[in-house]
């Protein structure tokens, strides 16, 4: 619940030389007011780097589903990404492959992991590369659609058991790989594994080296299950900044700062749509694709996004140069994706006028 609120915007002159309505915070603070908006911790919006909106609250929140209580969000307070993390796991394993550390995309999965060649030998399985593994489109059984507090959960079960890659790379095979889109973090842990052998390094200390410090990310946590090893499908924890510089990184299709972090090759890459996840959006390599009207355009223009149990999104639109972060507090609720995309579509989008 929501204890209170402040949001910041540019004045008038700064946000229309940014092409947004100079409203714009305003009416995301009516959105909220009259309840329209709900379970908010943190709106982050930025067009060609420029901050022009600017939102931090106090509200209950949790970490990995531990309760933290009433906390007061600002620029330097960790928030869980949940699946967000997955799209940063996709730069962090595109920058191994820049270094020549993993293998590429269309190499086998199972060749990754030679201590389960029981599993490997299996005619459909030995056709699963890590293409797919990136696509989640593995073919493989798995059920994230029940509550995170359900042991049934497929996430919950990895997690539980005793010995994780086994227990993905074991799943029932009930679709033809690359055919099916089956959202799956077990996927991603596979993709977790395979960057932080490949470095020699745990997947937080990759990502520190490799990402964190050329953005200048100070801070971070990552989650981790009982086996000790770091959930690259929902354990990263960043301040809004922090994942809006990542956002930006993404934007400037992998230059930060004039130096080159990651090939634009990936970048476009994981932003071209493999498959259709069902309803109505596509998937590329752990990136959600979709398209959305602004009034600055004359047709719907391309967006993507990392997702998050909770409401956290990182949205981007190349052709407007935005980049928003959301944090929210509405975990494992149905309608948790309401508030963000009301936001994304009816407070950032319908507000931006010219290009």
């Amino acid at each position: 619940m929501t204890t209170s609120h402040t949001a910041t915007s540019l004045g008038g002159t700064a946000s229309q030389a940014l092409g947004l309505d100079p409203e714009v915070g305003r009416k995301l603070l009516a959105g909220i007011e009259a309840g329209l908006l709900r379970d908010l911790h943190v709106v982050l919006a930025a067009r060609s780097e420029h901050v022009f909106l600017e939102y931090y609250t106090t509200g209950r929140d949790e970490n990995w589903g531990a309760a933290l209580g009433d906390v007061p969000f600002d620029a330097e307070t960790l928030h869980d990404l949940r699946s967000v993390t997955k799209s940063v796991v996709s730069l962090l394993y595109g920058i191994a492959l820049d270094k020549g550390l993993v293998p590429p995309p269309e190499a086998s999965l199972f060749a990754q992991f030679p201590e389960y060649a029981d599993l490997g030998a299996d005619g459909d399985r030995s056709r699963i590369t890590i293409e797919h593994a990136l696509t989640m489109t593995l073919g493989m059984e798995w059920d994230e659609d029940r509550p995170y507090a359900d042991p049934l959960n497929s996430e919950i079960a990895m997690e539980m058991a005793e010995d994780r890659y086994r227990f993905v790379l074991e799943r029932p095979i009930i679709a033809e790989p690359g055919t099916r889109w089956i959202y799956s973090g077990g996927s991603v842990a596979l993709v977790g594994a395979i960057i932080e052998r490949g470095s020699g390094k745990s997947l937080p200390d990759f990502a520190r080296e490799a990402l964190f410090e050329p953005l200048d990310i100070a801070t971070f946590h990552w989650s981790t299950g009982h086996d000790g090893v770091a959930s690259a499908a929902s354990g990263l924890r960043l301040t809004a900044p922090d994942l809006l510089k990542i956002g930006m990184l993404v934007l400037q299709k992998g230059i930060w700062r004039g130096q080159r972090i990651i090939s634009e090759d990936w970048i476009t890459q994981s932003l071209t749509p493999a498959i259709p996840t069902g309803d109505g959006l596509g998937y590329g390599r752990l990136w959600f694709c979709g398209d959305a009207p602004a009034p600055a355009f004359p047709d719907a223009r391309p967006w993507y996004a990392g997702f998050g149990n909770g409401g956290q999104r990182l949205w981007l639109m190349p052709d407007a140069d935005i980049a928003v972060v959301i944090y929210s507090g509405k975990y494992n609720e149905w309608d948790a994706w309401v508030a963000p995309n009301r936001i994304w579509r009816e407070i950032i989008l319908a507000n931006f006028r010219e290009v």
